[in-house]
């Protein structure tokens, strides 16, 4: 398995984060931020990142603390992918994806930033992050909505508006809902595989 690192990274300007990333083992397809749940930089969010740069991606998540507000995650989103250029990446090869409470960042970022790709795994709107169908029908990056209406998931009904919302952007979008999965479908591991991959597909069409 990739290992994953641990680094400050600060800009010219003064703007500064911890990261913590994972680097391919060979040929770099493009670069992904990744923006953790709410526990911060757990095992499986390094195993994620792992998992990512496993499949070519330069792979690397900003620490949020707590409950970011929009403008902390924008402004946490911009310094990576600062670095991502820093490393070589090339501007319409930059993707973002978030897992529970950051699949609703994910998507905030989708919807303020014009980015290759973007995709949000399960989420809602908390107290400092605005609901989801208010900001999916801004979008201006190509989304990718997957969700499950397990525990405090997103409804078939919320799903479908969100989807209605993300429609009206103008710009490509997909969303997808499993019956009876969590955020990250640990009841369910044929809808995680699936996941998985329609994840990896996202980021292969439009990341090219």
């Amino acid at each position: 398995m990739t290992q994953t690192h641990t680094e400050h990274y600060e800009r010219e300007d003064g703007r500064a984060i911890e990261l913590t990333y994972a680097e391919p083992e060979n040929v770099v397809r493009g670069g992904l931020v990744v923006l953790h749940e709410a526990e911060g930089i757990t095992p499986g969010v390094r195993l994620l990142i792992a998992s990512l740069a496993g499949e070519g991606w330069l792979a690397v998540a900003p620490h949020l603390k707590g409950e970011p507000a929009r403008e902390d995650v924008l402004a946490a989103t911009d310094i990576t992918l600062a670095w991502l250029v820093d490393h070589g990446v090339q501007a319409d090869l930059l993707g973002v994806v978030g897992f529970d409470l950051g699949g609703t960042a994910a998507l905030v970022v989708a919807s303020n930033r014009k980015l290759g790709a973007a995709v949000s795994v399960g989420g809602q709107g908390g107290s400092e992050l605005p609901a989801l169908v208010e900001i999916a029908g801004k979008l201006t990056s190509p989304w990718l909505g997957i969700y499950g209406d397990a525990g405090d998931e997103l409804g078939a009904a919320e799903v479908e508006q969100l989807r209605d919302a993300a429609a009206t952007a103008g710009v490509v979008s997909n969303v997808v809902r499993y019956p009876g999965a969590n955020h990250r479908f640990d009841a369910d591991p044929k809808a995680a595989v699936e996941a998985w991959q329609r994840t990896l597909s996202w980021f292969d069409a439009h990341l090219r």
